[in-house]
């Protein structure tokens, strides 16, 4: 009849083999602190695209509105009158609209280059943390 095992958990029975071989511990805590600070770094980088989302889509609904407004004050303007006048108050509206175009276009690259900006760099300095438990973990040996 075959012998019973001193102990029915896994865990235990791996332990005792790797006692037996005579490999390294390894250590679980260890391990789950690594990796919640992996998935710390994630949520944070997460965090910092969606406010940068959320600011950018802030920024375009204040462009539509003003906007809007500006339509508004075109539309208000533009009365039958003066031919001349009315090429001219054309022009200047062009010449603002385009002014502005390029603007808000500046600013909204401005707010998702930082947002991205922001994301990798907290990316950046986990994995820069990582290699460096890793090769602590490795002198200690």
């Amino acid at each position: 009849m075959a012998k019973k095992p001193e102990s029915d958990n896994f865990t235990d029975m791996f332990s005792q083999l790797g006692d037996a071989l005579k490999m390294p511990r390894v250590d679980v805590d260890a391990i789950l602190d690594h990796n919640r600070r992996n998935l710390e770094a994630l949520q944070k980088a997460a965090s910092a695209s969606a406010t940068g989302a959320a600011e950018l889509m802030s920024k375009q609904r204040e462009i539509f509105q003003e906007t809007l407004r500006e339509i508004t004050d075109m539309g208000q303007s533009f009365r039958a009158g003066n031919p001349q006048e009315m090429m001219t108050k054309q022009a200047e509206l062009a010449r603002h609209s385009f002014e502005a175009a390029v603007k808000n276009a500046g600013e909204a690259a401005d707010i998702v280059r930082k947002s991205g900006t922001e994301s990798f760099d907290i990316l950046r300095q986990r994995i820069h943390d990582a290699m460096e438990e890793i090769r602590r973990g490795y002198e200690k040996k």
